[in-house]
């Protein structure tokens, strides 16, 4: 969950707190660059306005410049240090960071001088989360909602303390929230048609919305047969991206990647809502492996593509270390090529980079001795990605969409958490019912990628050793 900003609250009356005003407008329109002006023409006039110095914090913020953010805001501290907003901000701030500490700090000292604003239970709720003090978290999910009841973000950070504790009862119902977040808008049809309970439909099409990223689609398509055993026509609608994935189930009558060509539907369900309808409690998860399959030709044309780059007997690595940057916890769940330096040390492997995006150009800057081949850019689709993911020994990943496809598919796959963990792969364990040929490792202390890193190295030396002992064409992961 995203942490809830706040503008500086009332402006008075007065030429400065119109300039203020004006400037709060801006900034609420994402019109930061004028809204800056404002602020600093303000501060012309009162250098050492409190709330003037924090919007400005705010505004540095929301332009990705988190350090003059973060002195902006202690500055305003400093000026009005028994005002509740500015810890309650400052919070989120510290966390962008990854200085947990000082946020738990700043929301303690936020809730504690403004006992009754909801917004300050839930900055600190995901404090507590990110540190892993679930019952704390837990407990300022319950007093947000006390003095707020509808309030979405607070219903979707409890939501994410249930289900990361496995109690997937009540905490499929607190999901439910996410679609009243800000951020979902868009995510499902303007319609006047019902969202399915989960009873049979006996006439009309059933309405599937792939409704979040590339890695939660994977992981809930799962459940499209046990939708399609209970409509008589299942359709879904999903990103053009995700049509090697779907095109797979047999069950689906069409896939539309645009609103206006979806045919009349009966009623519609996101994806991600179909555990919930199924009642899964993580002993029931469907982890019937493999439900994703590549394409036999795609392989055969991978494999022989690969001996050409790969020296024979390399043990052969498929990984990711980033991904998509709009995700709202990728500060903490994704890495850098340079932290990997542990894992690409290690003799006798050959990493095939399968990254994508802007992260791929972090391979310019690598000048290691292990041989270290970029395919992200030769990824036409998830088709290719299937086929490389066939063509390999073992995928290491972050939490991120290739893991995920890697487990759908029953492939070996290493799965790198950070230290507050993604609700779906629940506490302490190093296996995961939704996938049964992955290894879960988790970090030991917040944003701690080194001593992660080096685990996962000495566990990769050591398989990669047995299997040039053993001379196996294909390596198996041990129970």
């Amino acid at each position: 969950m995203s942490a809830v900003f706040a503008d500086a609250g009332r402006h008075g009356e007065g030429p400065l707190a119109r300039l203020m005003a004006e400037a709060s407008t801006l900034e609420q329109a994402s019109r930061l660059q004028e809204a800056e002006a404002l602020l600093r023409q303000a501060l012309q006039v009162a250098p050492e306005h409190p709330h003037a110095i924090h919007m400005l914090g705010i505004v540095a913020f929301r332009s990705g410049n988190e350090e003059e953010a973060c002195r902006l805001m202690e500055r305003s501290i400093a000026l009005s240090p028994n005002t509740g907003l500015y810890y309650r901000n400052i919070c989120a701030i510290y966390r962008a960071l990854g200085r947990l500490e000082a946020g738990r700090a700043a929301g303690l000292r936020a809730v504690s001088l403004t006992p009754d604003d909801p917004h300050a239970h839930a900055n600190l709720a995901i404090i507590h989360y990110d540190l892993l003090e679930l019952d704390e978290a837990f407990a300022c999910c319950e007093r947000a909602l006390a003095l707020k009841p509808d309030y979405p973000e607070a219903h979707f950070e409890k939501a994410e303390v249930l289900l990361l504790r496995g109690d997937y009862e009540a905490g499929w119902e607190e999901y439910e929230w996410r679609f009243q977040l800000p951020q979902a808008a868009g995510m499902l049809p303007k319609t006047e048609k019902p969202q399915w309970d989960g009873a049979p439909i006996a006439e009309g099409k059933l309405l599937l919305v792939a409704d979040q990223g590339f890695g939660d689609v994977i992981q809930f398509s799962r459940y499209i047969p046990w939708a399609a055993g209970r409509c008589s026509e299942l359709v879904i609608a999903a990103s053009s991206e995700l049509k090697p994935i779907l095109s797979q189930f047999s069950e689906l009558q069409g896939i539309y990647h645009r609103w206006d060509e979806v045919p009349d539907y009966a009623a519609y369900c996101p994806l991600s809502s179909l555990p919930r309808l199924a009642g899964t409690r993580p002993e029931t998860i469907p982890a019937s492996i493999p439900y994703l399959r590549a394409d036999p030709a795609r392989v055969a044309a991978w494999v022989a593509r690969l001996n050409d780059l790969i020296p024979e007997g390399f043990f052969r690595v498929a990984i990711a270390w980033a991904g998509r940057a709009a995700h709202n916890n990728d500060r903490n769940r994704s890495s850098t090529l340079a932290q990997w330096q542990a894992i690409l040390a290690t003799d006798r492997v050959a990493f095939l980079a399968l990254q994508k995006g802007p992260p791929c150009q972090q391979i310019g800057a690598y000048y290691g001795d292990a041989a270290l081949v970029s395919l992200g850019p030769s990824l036409l689709d998830f088709g290719d990605t299937m086929a490389i993911l066939e063509s390999v020994d073992l995928v290491i990943s972050v939490d991120t969409s290739l893991g995920h496809l890697a487990g759908a598919m029953g492939r070996p796959v290493w799965l790198m958490l950070p230290f507050a963990p993604d609700w779906r792969w629940l506490l302490h364990r190093t296996d995961t019912p939704w996938y049964p040929t992955m290894r879960l490792y988790r970090q030991r202390a917040p944003r701690d990628w080194e001593e992660l890193t080096a685990r996962v190295a000495a566990d990769l030396l050591r398989h990669a050793r047995a299997k040039e002992e053993t001379e196996s064409p294909q390596w198996k992961m041990s129970a």
